[in-house]
C-alpha cells in the first residue's frame, strides 16, 4: 500500500509515519507537507535512508502540488491543518484557506484520481463546550466556538458530503488533545515543560479549570491505523482517552515530574470564548474496531517530559525565530494583543 500523509512533518503526522513504517515495513509512505512553522523534517531525520519513505514539499491549497503528490496513491491520511486556537482568534484567514479550501482541493483531487481510501483527521473541538458530565458521541450536534473549530467542522462536512454525494470512501476521525514527543511548544503541555526547564513562568489561562481529554500521540496513531484499515467509509470515529482533566491539574502533574515549584504558575488573561469542557464518548471505536488507549496519563506525561529533557537542541530550534515573536505577542504582551483582536 502507498499512503499519502499530508502534514507529515508535524507533530501527529510525523509520529504516524514512524508508526506505519515500523508496523508495516513493506508499505510506502509519501510525506506531503508545506513546512510551516510547525512542520519540522528533523522529526523524520531517521527515515531519510528508508527506501519506503519519500518527502515532497507542497501546499494543499495549490492544486498543482496536489496533482503531483497523488499519483499512484492508494490511501490518504489528511493531517495538514492550521491548528492553534489562539492564532485562529488573532487571524482566521489562514485557517479557512488551509482547513476548508485546502481540504476541498484534496478531496476533489482524490476523487478524480480514484484514491481507495481518504481518512480525514479532525478534532473534538467541533462539538463545542460540553456541560459537566456530558460526553459527545459521533452523532452529537456540532457547535464550534472558535475560528479554528469552525474551520475543522466545515472541512468535516465537506468530507461527509463527498461520501453521501459521490460515494467517495471518506472516513472522519475526531480526536481529543494529543501530547507526546515532537509537539511544537505553542501547545499547553510542551509549552509548560519547556518553560519550566528554562525556569520561566508557566502561563495558565483564566482559572485553569478548563477541562480537556488527553491522549498520548502513539495511542492516537494506533487508532488511526485501525480506522484506516478496518473503518467503514462514511463513518465517524471519536478517539480519546476517556476522561477530561482540568488544565491546572495537568500543569501541576508536569511540575511534579520536573521537580519544579508551583510558584512558576502564572495565571494570565483567559482566551476569548474559551471552551470550558471537551469530552468524548469513544465506545464506537472500542466496540466496532477493538481499539483502546494503552498509555496511562501519568506514564505518558513522564515519557513526554523525558523526551523534551533529552532534546535541548530541538527545543532551542523550535523556540527560535518566529516563535519568539509569537511568544511576545501572546504571553509577554498578552493583554495588549487581546485588546487589539
Amino acid at each position: 500500500m502507498k499512503i499519502l500523509v499530508t502534514g507529515g512533518a508535524g507533530f501527529i503526522g510525523s509520529n504516524f509515519i514512524h508508526h506505519i513504517l515500523r508496523t508495516y515495513p513493506r508499505y510506502a509512505v509519501l510525506n506531503f507537507d508545506k513546512l510551516t512553522y510547525a512542520g519540522n523534517l528533523e522529526n523524520l531525520a531517521d527515515l531519510e535512508s528508508n527506501p519506503n519513505y519519500q518527502f515532497i514539499k507542497g501546499d494543499i491549497c495549490v492544486v498543482g502540488d496536489g496533482e503531483v503528490a497523488l499519483r499512484g496513491v492508494d490511501a490518504i491520511v489528511h493531517f495538514a491543518a492550521e491548528s492553534h486556537v489562539d492564532r485562529s482568534i488573532a487571524d482566521a484567514r489562514a485557517f479557512v484557506e488551509t482547513n476548508v479550501q485546502g481540504t476541498f482541493n484534496l478531496l476533489d483531487l482524490a476523487r478524480r484520481h480514484r484514491v481507495g481510501r481518504f481518512l480525514h483527521v479532525s478534532t473534538d473541538e467541533v462539538y463545542g463546550s460540553l456541560a459537566p458530565g456530558e460526553f459527545a458521541d459521533e452523532g452529537f450536534h456540532l457547535a464550534p466556538n472558535s475560528p479554528y473549530a469552525a474551520s475543522k467542522a466545515a472541512s468535516d462536512l465537506l468530507a461527509r458530503s463527498f461520501w453521501h454525494t459521490y460515494s467517495f470512501p471518506v472516513i472522519i476521525t475526531r480526536a481529543s488533545n494529543n501530547y507526546g514527543p515532537h509537539q511544537f511548544p505553542e501547545k499547553l503541555i510542551p509549552l509548560m515543560i519547556t518553560n519550566a526547564l528554562e525556569g520561566k513562568k508557566l502561563p495558565v489561562y483564566g482559572d485553569g479549570m478548563n477541562e480537556r481529554d488527553w491522549i498520548f500521540v502513539e495511542d492516537h496513531c494506533r487508532a488511526i491505523d485501525r480506522v484506516l484499515h478496518d473503518g467503514q467509509p462514511g463513518e465517524i470515529y471519536n478517539i480519546g482517552f476517556g476522561g477530561p482533566v482540568p488544565n491546572l491539574q495537568i500543569v501541576r502533574k508536569l511540575l511534579k515530574v520536573l521537580g519544579k515549584s508551583e510558584d512558576l504558575i502564572e495565571f494570565v488573561a483567559d482566551r476569548p470564548g474559551h471552551d470550558r469542557r471537551y469530552a468524548l464518548d469513544t465506545r464506537k471505536i472500542t466496540s466496532e474496531l477493538g481499539w483502546k488507549p494503552e498509555m496511562d496519563l501519568d506514564a505518558g506525561l513522564i515519557r513526554t517530559v523525558e523526551w523534551y529533557r533529552s532534546h535541548p537542541d530541538w527545543i532551542q530550534k523550535a523556540k527560535s525565530g518566529t516563535y519568539r515573536d509569537y511568544y511576545e505577542r501572546f504571553y509577554v504582551n498578552r493583554c495588549k494583543t487581546l485588546a487589539n483582536i
